[in-house]
């Protein structure tokens, strides 16, 4: 049975800073591409960023470019989001998971919450 257990989130004021990590408990982590997902209040989960098998490639979504920096660390099965410039509008529950395909089931998400 898969797991992923994010962590990280927290109540931070606009401009702020936090780093979210997510541990995959799954053997096969380094073969998938991963993403981190929000779901902000009122709307849909979506992708906010992307990353790829030997994490040397990066995807954004213009919302959070130049703001937010994925990582993983295949070894130990995790892949973080570093978040930096925190602005109002990121508040949201946050999600790893894979980017595509069938995904795996979904952990409990950590909590982000930004001041203004």
């Amino acid at each position: 049975q898969v797991q992923l257990v994010e962590s990280g989130g927290g109540l931070v004021q606009t401009g702020g800073s936090l780093r979210l990590s997510c541990r995959a408990w799954i053997d096969i982590f380094s073969m998938e591409e991963m993403a981190w997902y929000r779901r902000a209040p009122g709307k849909e989960r979506e992708v906010i960023a992307t990353i790829n098998r030997a994490g040397t490639r990066q995807y954004y979504k213009d919302p959070v470019k130049g703001r937010f920096t994925i990582e993983r660390d295949n070894f130990k099965r995790f892949v973080y989001l570093q978040m930096n410039g925190l602005k109002p509008e990121d508040t949201a529950a946050y999600f790893c998971n894979k980017k595509d395909g069938i995904l795996w089931p979904w952990g409990q998400g950590t909590q982000v919450t930004v001041s203004s």
